[in-house]
């Protein structure tokens, strides 16, 4: 039987027994319904729905200077493979996908190189993507004697205990280097700078599905961090790790990085619920919902762009 039914009828029955008036009770029963209508109405239903949506990261999409070079790096030092590469002449542009393993079980990045050449402004607003390894000490020699830059050496932090370290692509892009147990996603993370913390994880949240599985706080140091994603174990899963610098409000976005891929179980009511989330908390739908690519893409509280594809779209 429907919950909200069953609710009506006992406000129903308990006002009729309190009320020796029919006047007084056809009024307060009017405002019961109308009580019961909210609780339980569309935008709530949308937002549970997100939660039980069938999600997981597809892909990130970055701008090279240099295919083949970028390609080369990533093989050689980070063990990735390449899964396809293409020419797209009437877009003038080239790309390449690569990781850890299938495109439809791994995320995955896509490397564009346009036509012509271009200029890559990084920004300051994408940090880096992380990459989970079980040595990263002796990753960080092996990219050394191949010629690679390490901005930071393997270690913990102090007083902490896990060990990572950094290191830079030829286009300068920051890879971290984190020291865990054997994982089905190597391609593991990607930090985001964040004006205000509290909201991009409500964001990732409500409009995203994603689960907020790890907090800290810096004060020593002028930071805060948020991983989100999707499932609960954070050397098994791919996250977003959310950042904010104290004082620090606005970032530039650059040009290198683009955007980042998720699937959904219905394209048209993920789109509804972004949008419902983005009158609370800021962002914007910058495509709405594609009958022929059956994908939307959209723009968080901070700038950067999410392309949800639609699942029935592999199947068709």
């Amino acid at each position: 039987m429907d919950a909200t039914f069953t609710y009506q009828k006992i406000v129903a029955y308990k006002l009729k027994m309190a009320c020796s008036n029919p006047f007084t009770y056809c009024f307060l029963l009017f405002l019961s319904l109308i009580g019961s209508s909210i609780a339980a109405s569309p935008s709530d239903d949308l937002l549970a729905w997100v939660q039980q949506d069938n999600r997981r990261f597809l892909n990130a999409v970055i701008r090279v200077t240099n295919l083949n070079r970028t390609i080369k790096f990533y093989t050689e030092n980070f063990g990735m493979q390449v899964l396809r590469q293409s020419d797209i002449p009437h877009e003038k542009y080239s790309y390449a996908v690569l990781g850890f393993g299938p495109e439809d079980s791994h995320f995955v990045l896509q490397l564009r190189q346009n036509y012509g050449g271009e200029k890559l402004k990084l920004g300051t607003a994408f940090a880096h993507f992380g990459i989970a390894t079980q040595d990263a000490y002796k990753m960080v020699e092996e990219i050394r004697a191949r010629g690679g830059v390490i901005t930071r050496e393997a270690g913990p932090i102090e007083g902490g205990t896990t060990v990572f370290a950094f290191v830079q692509d030829p286009d300068g892009y920051m890879f971290e280097l984190i020291q865990r147990p054997p994982t089905p996603e190597p391609l593991c993370q990607l930090m985001l700078h964040v004006s205000d913390l509290d909201s991009a994880i409500q964001f990732y949240e409500k409009a995203l599905g994603m689960k907020l599985l790890q907090k800290y706080d810096s004060p020593e140091e002028q930071f805060a961090i948020a991983m989100v994603g999707y499932g609960s174990n954070l050397t098994q899963i791919t996250t977003v790790e959310l950042r904010y610098n104290y004082n620090v409000t606005e970032y530039t976005q650059g040009n290198g990085y683009v955007q980042v891929a998720i699937n959904t179980d219905d394209v048209y009511r993920s789109a509804a619920a972004v949008k419902l989330v983005s009158q609370e908390l800021g962002g914007n739908i910058t495509r709405g919902p594609d009958p022929i690519s059956k994908t939307t893409s959209f723009l968080d509280p901070d700038g950067f762009e999410t392309v949800l594809v639609d699942n029935r779209r592999k199947k068709e």
